[in-house]
């Protein structure tokens, strides 16, 4: 299974360069940023684009997740939602085929209803609440990485 990381509809600049040094440090190849607005736009993607240049890897910033799952073409896209999560997952014990998108979203709200029909509303086991993009990122890409998903 190969895992894309996705941070969507954020305008924060150091989530997007927190985002992309985890992915970037866990040896994910790839981040996609999708619907950056305000100082994620115009300050926290060129920063995330110089970690990528310094790491090697790709950072690919795209104005819609529509249009990142239309080009990436995944098997499967996982949207981390606790308000609309129709089942908890454990990521250490998810068995997947194929290419995952792996998508949190940065802002409020965190997804449309257009949105929530591109993919499927899941939430972290063990988490009651929303504990933030970057948090939720480390969680799912650190125990995909450690199930060998990564």
């Amino acid at each position: 299974m190969k895992v894309i990381p996705v941070i969507h509809n954020v305008s924060s600049v150091q989530r997007v360069v927190d985002s992309a040094r985890l992915a970037f440090s866990l040896g994910y190849p790839t981040l996609v940023v999708t619907k950056a607005y305000g100082g994620a736009a115009q300050s926290g993607v060129p920063e995330a684009s110089k970690l990528a240049l310094k790491a090697g890897r790709s950072l690919i910033v795209l104005p819609d997740l529509s249009d990142a799952i239309d080009l990436l073409q995944p098997d499967r896209v996982l949207l981390l939602t606790n308000d609309y999560a129709e089942k908890r997952i454990n990521p250490g014990e998810v068995s997947l085929e194929g290419r995952v998108m792996v998508v949190v979203s940065g802002g409020e709200p965190e997804f449309t209803p257009n949105e929530l029909r591109l993919g499927e509303p899941v939430y972290l086991e063990g988490v009651e609440r929303k504990i933030g993009a970057v948090a939720e990122l480390a969680i799912i890409l650190y125990s995909l990485k450690g199930a060998g998903h990564g």
